[in-house]
Order: structure tokens, then sequence, then C-alpha cells
């Protein structure tokens, strides 16, 4: 009897040591994961740090995915498991752990990619294009490593790789010619995420992605336009962003040919400046000023220039400058003329 209850202990504890184990570290893995994320968010509220929020989000589920596969590791060197099994095991949990650093790594660098493109005028902005190419980096280092855990020899399929990418590229021509476009578009920074664009086809918005295959164009109206990379390049593309976001505000106006034309350009400017000043839009500090530029068939014509923020200020800004001007007009005594057309009666009827 005793010998039985000796060996049901044995056998028990061949079993509850290994879990007990596995619990152990688990259990470790779960408190060390939330004193670092209490530790990381008080130091990204107390230095108002993105990069902080960025290193949370990315280990977090990854962080207990590697205290799970170390305590399996741990329990499976305290078990009477065979030692050929035991061995496979390692090494699928090695190249787990493998993929779960490279998913760190990779969410890590392009947390940081984007914070940094958003300080400073970066090389290469942070898209989704951006994003993929980080990844692809990064997750092929990380096949590369597995390669080597597993004995497999990477020169011969890095020869491989040589000879069936002309097949592959040939074959994937078209998407092969928009990624570089794409690649292309970030680096020269012509075109640039938040950018409105009109295209010579026609086409007009706000640049809202490049990805690897088109650049995706969020119009006024709020809808997606998806233009090819390598379709984008071909095209005469008009940027309101380059060199500078702010903008010409130009309204054409008209007066009567009896107006004072220096008092005209005063009222006008006048309007013009308090428009500057008072609609959302407006450059403040710019000085408005108005151009005659025809004699019209029923008024002396001229331009006035403003000057918007962005390109979409403009419509505001030309809106509250009619009510104003027209308003002001009127008080002035200034007349906008319909538009005349005189028919010479006597000419007509000698005909």
């Amino acid at each position: 009897m005793n010998v039985l209850f000796f060996q049901f202990i044995q056998k028990s504890m061949e079993i509850l040591l290994p879990v007990g184990i596995f619990l152990i570290i688990l259990s470790a893995g779960y408190v060390l994961r939330r004193y670092l994320n209490a530790r990381l968010s008080r130091w990204a509220r107390e230095t108002d740090s993105r990069m902080g929020d960025v290193i949370l989000s990315s280990v977090r589920v990854p962080f207990l995915v590697l205290f799970i596969i170390l305590g399996i590791y741990a329990a499976l060197e305290f078990s009477n498991i065979p030692k050929a099994f035991i061995g496979k095991t390692n090494m699928g949990l090695s190249i787990l752990s493998v993929f779960a650093v490279s998913l760190v790594t990779a969410n890590i660098l392009a947390g940081f990619a984007r914070i940094r493109a958003e300080r400073i005028e970066s090389v290469l902005p942070v898209t989704s294009l951006t994003k993929n190419i980080i990844m692809i980096v990064v997750y092929g280092v990380g096949i590369l490593i597995v390669l080597n855990q597993l004995g497999i020899s990477i020169a011969p399929i890095l020869a491989t790789l040589g000879v069936g990418g002309l097949a592959v590229a040939l074959a994937l021509k078209d998407t092969l010619s928009n990624f570089f476009a794409g690649f292309h578009i970030i680096v020269t920074k012509q075109i640039r995420l938040g950018d409105y664009l009109k295209l010579s086809s026609a086409e007009e918005g706000y640049v809202n992605d490049i990805s690897w295959r088109t650049t995706k164009i969020r119009t006024l109206s709020g809808n997606l336009v998806l233009v090819p990379n390598a379709k984008l390049t071909e095209l005469i593309v008009t940027n309101y962003a380059l060199p500078e976001k702010d903008i010409a505000v130009l309204v054409d106006l008209g007066v009567h040919y009896d107006s004072d034309l220096a008092n005209v350009e005063r009222v006008t400017c006048e309007v013009a400046a308090e428009v500057m000043r008072e609609v959302p839009g407006g450059i403040p500090d710019f000085t408005p000023s108005i151009r005659y530029h025809t004699f019209g068939a029923s008024s002396i014509d001229f331009s006035v220039v403003m000057r918007g923020q962005g390109f979409v200020d403009q419509f505001l800004i030309k809106h509250e400058f009619i009510k104003r001007i027209h308003q002001r007009f009127e008080k002035e005594g200034i007349v906008i003329p319909y538009p005349i057309r005189a028919l010479n009666y006597k000419q007509e009827k000698g005909k």
C-alpha cells in the first residue's frame, strides 16, 4: 500500500511539477508586463512622448506570448517526455520566438518612423508602402534566422530566388512597376500625404495614402479615387501644397465707369484685409491688393488678390468677401453694373 501511494505521489509530481513551473513563469510574465505597462504609461504621460505608447502597444501581446513559450520550454525540461519530442518542440518554440520578436521589432520601427516623419520633413514619409517595406525587411531577417536554426543553407535559396526572380518579375511587371513608381513618389517628396492634387485626368483631392499599388486621393465630397502609381507618374499633376501650402485667392469684380477708381481700390482693400483677419483660413499678415485689367462691355474689371492657408480655405474666403464687398459697395454708393448690351438701331435699320 505504501509503495502504491509513493508511486502515486511520484507520478503526480511528474505532472504537477512541469505544470507548476509553467504557471509560475506565466504569472511572473503577467506581473512583469503589468509593471512595465505602468512604468511606460507613466513615462509617456510625464514626458508627453508618443514613443512610450508605441512600445506599449507593440509589446503588449507578444510579451505575454514570449513568456508562454518560456514557460513551456522550462516545463518540458522538468518533464519526463522523451528527449526527441522535447527537441522538436523546442525547435518550434524557438521559431515562434523569432517571429514574436520580429513582430515587436517591426511594429516599434514603424511606429518610430511615423513619429519621426510627423516631427520633421522625413526623407521617407511613412505611408502603407513604407510600413510594408519595414515589415518585409524585418520579417525577411527573421526568416533567415529561422532557416539558419533549422540547418538550412541560405546560399542555394538565394541563388534559386535570383533565377526565379526574373520569371516573377516578368509575370508581375505591372505590379512591380506600380511598386517602384510608388517608392519613387515617396522618395522624391513631390507628392506627400495631405497634399491637395489636381490631375490632368480631372481628378483632384487630398492624398490619403500611397500604397504598394495605388495612390489614394480623397475628394472634397469624401470619395476615394485610386490612381495606379505608374499612371500617376505619367500624368500632369498640380500640387497645391508645394512649394508652400498657402494659396492665392483671386476674386474678379467690375464697377461702373463713373466710379472713383481710387476710392474703389481703398474700399475693396479694406474689406479684403478685414476678411484676412476675421475669416478662418485667411492669412492675417497678408496685405490684399487689387489690379484693374479690362475695360469691359459694361464695367471696369479688376481682380482682388487675397491669400488662404490651404486649397479649401479659398471657398470660405471668397464666400465671406463677396457678402461683405456687396454690402460695403452699397453703403459707399459704388455700383456693380448689370451686363449691358447696346444695339445700334440706326445701323440695323440701314441694312
